[in-house]
């Protein structure tokens, strides 16, 4: 399988960029990180300007267009941030990032500011003062390892982390959110395994957003996590000129069910700097949801959420069916008394 491209000269040399664009590309990537797997790269389609794998991980010059709304932070990270590599936003569950590398570099990311950064790695002390923390705040009842990719570290720096974790009396549910088992699927093997695995509930959160991902190698991945008994939900964000119609959005949903992962959360894109042109409208996502609700499996259904700007967290943002008079809408638009 063909080697990461984590620099200009490799996207000119694959052709996925032409060489006229440098200049404003060089401005780009000098602010937020580029690399694309080799698995990725394999699947751009060179001669679709559209298409849906390139717009997610190859830069482009729209990034440049930051808007008065978009921030650095977009959902309040740094409001929440209790010491390094430790997010507690919300009462019974805390972030921890023992790492903000990963395999692939998406152009949407709500954390674009900081990772690939090598200033936010995390030293080993720090990584105990986590500990620590999580220690002597009994409340937290999950712990959600995220960054950054953890499933990028090797297996013996995952399973250390995760041991101590398991050693925690009151953290009961262990969730990873990853990209890996579909961006660098050669990852999840035996080694892998053997380091998820302990005494408490761990769950794999996997963020796919188009069906393309799910290539044989993707789905093997998904299936050796499944068949070692971790449980996976899925995570997807609302992307313009990808996957915000009801053909995409669908087949995406069925492709998670079918391979055993329950859709989870879909998200209304960050405003992060610089990712306008990824955007949609709530609305037009509510549409969407309408238009997945009833026509769809209700196994198919995900949460259309919205990260509260400024580290009020997230909430549902799905269309309603029940009017001020109190009629309920049917998924065909038809009004029914209560």
């Amino acid at each position: 399988m063909n080697k990461t491209l984590r620099t200009l000269p490799d996207l000119v040399q694959h052709d996925l960029v032409d060489e006229n664009d440098l200049p404003a590309l060089q401005t780009v990537v000098e602010d937020f990180s580029l690399a694309i797997t080799g698995q990725m790269q394999q699947l751009i389609d060179k001669n679709n300007p559209d298409d849906p794998i390139s717009k997610q991980f190859v830069p482009s010059a729209q990034e440049l267009d930051i808007k008065d709304n978009e921030r650095v932070d977009p959902i309040g990270d740094e409001v929440h941030k209790k010491v390094k590599g430790i997010v507690h936003r919300y009462p019974d569950r805390c972030l921890f990032m023992p790492v903000l590398v990963c395999p692939v570099y998406c152009r949407f990311c709500f954390r674009k500011e900081k990772v690939g950064e090598s200033s936010e790695t995390i030293a080993p002390d720090e990584i105990e003062t986590a500990f620590d923390y999580i220690e002597q705040h009994k409340e937290i009842w999950e712990v959600i390892i995220t960054g950054g990719d953890p499933l990028i570290l090797k297996p013996a720096a995952l399973k250390k982390i995760i041991t101590r974790l398991n050693a925690i009396e009151h953290v009961e549910v262990i969730r990873i959110h990853t990209r890996v088992p579909v961006v660098d699927s050669k990852r999840i093997n035996a080694a892998m395994i053997d380091a998820l695995k302990c005494d408490k509930a761990v769950f794999v959160a996997l963020h796919a957003n188009h069906p393309e991902e799910f290539t044989p190698a993707a789905i093997k991945a998904c299936a050796i996590l499944i068949d070692a008994g971790i449980p996976m939900v899925s995570q997807t964000v609302l992307l313009k000129g990808i996957n915000d119609n009801i053909e995409v959005l669908s087949t995406l949903m069925r492709c998670f069910i079918k391979n055993r992962i329950k859709p989870y959360y879909l998200h209304h894109c960050d405003l992060a700097r610089g990712t306008q042109h990824f955007r949609t409208t709530i609305a037009e996502g509510q549409k969407l949801m309408r238009q997945l609700r009833g026509r769809f499996s209700g196994l198919c259904q995900p949460i259309y959420v919205f990260d509260i700007p400024g580290g009020y967290g997230k909430v549902p943002v799905g269309p309603v069916y029940i009017n001020a008079e109190g009629n309920i809408e049917d998924y065909q638009g038809q009004l029914h008394s209560t």
